[in-house]
């Protein structure tokens, strides 16, 4: 299997995908002549055309007011949101519109469509870039939410993505770009929503994490075998749906868990799992469960941004702290 970075395995897929499929158009500011401005879709006007890799005007609304249009059409929409602190822009249209439209025309119009879209910090963006608000479209019923934390789940979400027949948000890590590189499948790749994956077999905490959280939850279990600590890391891949039943089954192997994230500790969606693990396997709790989340400001400048975002350091504390309870 070859080696790539996620932005080259969401490159080949979309290019695969829209060889396979005439009705995927992609659109977004930038994505055309320049090719994106992390070159995700780099080449691809070349190749399909102006009329399927089109570029828009900075304006998110209008993006995603075009392709819930597209979509009524019968085309498959590929927006992209240049970065997901800019959705707020267009969250009338993605939570009053994109989410919606299959039930309120009551199944006359899906919304296949998938709004890519980068978050996540610690590549020094000026601010609303890299705000990390996936919380609040996991809230709007109707659309789904994914966030791979590798190249080989870039390929095979994203393929599910653009093949299923509702709307899919697919967050992209900023950091996770070029830093992430492993092995992607060759030839048809799919991974289908709502299916954790066990980055790492433990016995003793859970790290339950997403996107580019789960790099550092993988580092953080590395230091903590040193302490003889034995960590499981488990990846969400999905927010909605959410995999309960392997979230139940690790937290029960272990009797402890650490939830970590990006956004701000309030709201965010690590509470969602707290809140499901509560439900789903209170009795085999052994200590309570932590949070390692991003404060409860707003984003920093980007010469601080490292102490805003959780590093291996506070995740590893947090570990110690669900033993020693």
């Amino acid at each position: 299997m070859p080696v790539m970075n996620m932005v080259e395995a969401i490159r080949s897929t979309l290019a695969s995908e829209m060889e396979r499929d005439e009705r995927i158009v992609l659109l977004g500011q930038d994505i055309g002549r320049n090719g994106g401005v992390f070159r995700a879709t780099d080449g691809l006007m070349d190749r399909f055309g102006a009329d399927r890799v089109v570029d828009m005007p900075l304006a998110e609304g209008v993006i995603i007011g075009s392709a819930v249009g597209l979509a009524c059409s019968g085309l498959i929409p590929v927006p992209e949101l240049q970065f997901l602190g800019f959705g707020s822009q267009a969250f009338h249209q993605l939570e009053g519109q994109v989410a919606r439209m299959r039930f309120r025309s009551q199944g006359r119009f899906g919304m296949p469509m998938v709004i890519r879209a980068p978050f996540g910090g610690n590549v020094r963006t000026p601010e609303m870039h890299s705000d990390a608000h996936e919380a609040k479209y996991t809230n709007s019923p109707g659309l789904k939410v994914v966030a791979p934390a590798t190249a080989a789940d870039a390929k095979g979400l994203l393929t599910q993505a653009l093949r299923d027949p509702d709307p899919v948000l697919f967050l992209e890590p900023l950091r996770g770009y070029r830093l992430v590189k492993d092995e992607v499948p060759d030839g048809e790749h799919v991974v289908p929503f709502g299916r954790a994956r066990v980055a790492r077999e433990g016995t003793d905490v859970v790290l339950v994490a997403w996107s580019a959280a789960v790099g550092v939850a993988e580092q953080a279990a590395e230091l903590a075998a040193k302490e003889g600590i034995s960590c499981t890391v488990l990846d969400l891949r999905t927010l909605v749906p959410l995999d309960v039943d392997t979230l139940r089954e690790a937290v029960a192997a272990c009797g402890r868990a650490v939830i970590s994230h990006e956004a701000p500790l309030t709201s965010g969606f690590g509470g969602e799992v707290v809140a499901t693990v509560q439900e789903e396997a209170f009795w085999t709790l052994e200590a309570p469960l932590a949070r390692v989340t991003a404060y409860d400001t707003p984003y920093p400048i980007a010469a601080v941004e490292h102490m805003y975002i959780p590093d291996v350091e506070r995740v590893l504390a947090a570990v110690r702290q669900v033993v020693e309870a």
